[in-house]
């Protein structure tokens, strides 16, 4: 039985945590569900939220994280292939920037508002719009997306890059044809957990890109994201919640399809980058 014991006891956390999981989801979708179909998804909302739909602010998010991802990911892999192939651990420069990482994966996300906020919107004159929201959570995922796409290179054994330089291989392809395919899966770690942070930000983004919940017309212009709309409706409207539970659904189906493109892109490249 003392054998069985921690077996039982990690068990018990993973089926606690699994039920917890699943009471959140069954009740956000028993409330939601009805209030969703099409013309909550097509129409603006009306009289403060409490009626019409969230078209304005489903485009608005996936501005935002459009804005994001194509911000955060080449910079990510970028300095996560610099950390992880043109330095050392022991180097200062690694040790400094590995531990700036760190300190600011940790960061609460009211800060990275406040500092989006004086830097992207006054800074440089971006004001409240959905670039300064967008660049902001790029700050916010950078460091989980540069440290997990790192952790895979350094997981590629080091005879992927010794048999790539008895062959003559360039670095460059080395990256793109072995190291880069084979650290896929930490790219899409760091990938799916900087997606699911980002899309579910409030704090940042009411400091960034602001309230307003028209349509937008351009990045330079303010737009309201899922979560704000959901924490405005429950916090600051009387009789929002049916809509609010029904946004908060939509948030996390589209978070689900976000991070199912992601994988299957990553997929798909790797698939080609191995197909003779």
């Amino acid at each position: 039985m003392a054998k069985k014991l921690p077996t039982l006891v990690f068990w018990a956390i993973a089926l606690f945590v699994t039920a917890v999981f699943c009471w959140i989801l069954g009740n956000i979708v028993w409330h939601g569900v009805g209030q969703l179909d099409w013309e909550f998804l097509t129409t603006a909302p009306r009289n403060a939220g409490r009626e019409g739909g969230i078209a304005p602010i489903l485009i608005s998010t996936c501005l935002i994280l459009g804005v994001c991802m194509a911000v955060s990911l080449p910079l990510g892999v970028g300095t996560a292939i610099l950390l992880a192939e043109f330095t050392t651990t022991e180097s200062l420069f690694g040790r400094l920037v590995r531990r700036s990482l760190d300190v600011l994966a940790g960061v609460p996300s009211i800060v990275f508002g406040l500092f989006g906020n004086t830097f992207f919107a006054i800074k440089l004159g971006l004001g409240f719009s959905i670039l300064s929201g967008g660049l902001t959570l790029a700050c916010m995922v950078l460091p989980i997306l540069i440290r997990s796409t790192e952790a895979g290179l350094q997981a590629v054994p080091s005879e992927y890059r010794l048999g790539a330089a008895a062959l003559g291989l360039s670095r460059t392809t080395t990256l793109g044809k072995l190291l880069l395919p084979a650290a896929t899966p930490g790219l899409v770690v760091g990938l799916v957990l900087g997606i699911g942070r980002a899309i579910a930000e409030t704090a940042a983004l009411i400091f960034t890109s602001g309230y307003v919940d028209r349509m937008p017309e351009s990045l330079l212009d303010s737009g309201r994201s899922l979560s704000v709309h959901i924490f405005d409706l429950s916090m600051n409207v009387a009789g929002g919640d049916a809509n609010a539970y029904a946004s908060a659904l939509v948030l996390l189906i589209l978070l689900l399809l976000v991070n199912g493109m992601a994988t299957w892109t990553a997929k798909f490249w790797l698939a080609g980058r191995i197909t003779p």
